[in-house]
């Protein structure tokens, strides 16, 4: 496998994915796990699930926008 580092964790535990932001309205099918583990987490919270979700795509984007050139193209799969 060759040589292996450990990626730190950049994710936000669930409790912190709770605030409002302006947001666009999409359709996009999640799977039945992922939407349960959030409505689970939410309801903990006592937020949307929906919010949670936008927090975390929120929070990827911002991490790796600033990584990425505009003109890079990802190799991973389409």
């Amino acid at each position: 496998m060759g040589d292996l580092s450990v990626v730190t964790d950049f994710l936000p535990p669930p409790k912190d994915l709770v605030f409002e932001e302006d947001t666009v309205k999409v359709t996009i099918a999640l799977s039945r796990s992922s939407v349960e583990f959030f409505k689970k987490e939410a309801r903990r919270q006592h937020t949307a699930y929906q919010k949670m979700i936008r927090r975390l795509l929120d929070v990827y984007a911002s991490r790796y926008e600033s990584e990425l050139a505009p003109t890079r193209r990802s190799s991973w799969p389409r």
